[in-house]
């Protein structure tokens, strides 16, 4: 699911609460369906962005042209979500992952090419902890 990390900070849902009860909503909903598919040999598991990804969204809802220069490039979690898929379903379930720190675990060291516009610096995604910082290199 692309949903966020459990970190229950008021932070996160005094500014849209009900945005953030149904994004929070998807990551219950990953906790619960991983025990109760693991028997079965299913994985469910999270992939969160930790900055702003440049789609249509941003783009036409959330600044436009000057948000999706401060973004990633969405091929950062399709990346993420390959290594993803590449796991053992059996063991590597109910994970919340953050793209690039899960990218950096498994291999990856420059994010350049993500970057929409590397002269700006990146715009924060919401929900990522303040406990993960980014792997070196990301920023």
């Amino acid at each position: 699911m692309l949903s966020p990390p459990l970190d229950m900070q008021e932070k996160w849902f005094a500014p849209h609460t009900a945005y953030s009860m149904a994004k929070y909503g998807m990551s219950l909903a990953v906790l619960g369906l991983a025990g109760e598919l693991r028997p079965k040999g299913i994985a469910v598991n999270a992939l969160w962005p930790r900055t702003m990804i440049a789609t249509s969204a941003i783009n036409n809802l959330l600044g436009g042209a000057e948000m999706m220069r401060a973004a990633r490039k969405p091929a950062i979690l399709a990346d993420a979500a390959r290594l993803l898929f590449l796991k053992p379903a059996r063991s590597f379930t109910g994970q919340f992952l953050i793209d690039d720190t899960f990218l950096s675990q498994n291999g990856v060291s420059d994010f350049t090419a993500y970057r929409v516009d590397p002269s700006v610096p990146l715009a924060p995604d919401f929900f990522v902890p303040d406990t993960v910082p980014p792997p070196a290199g990301a920023v």
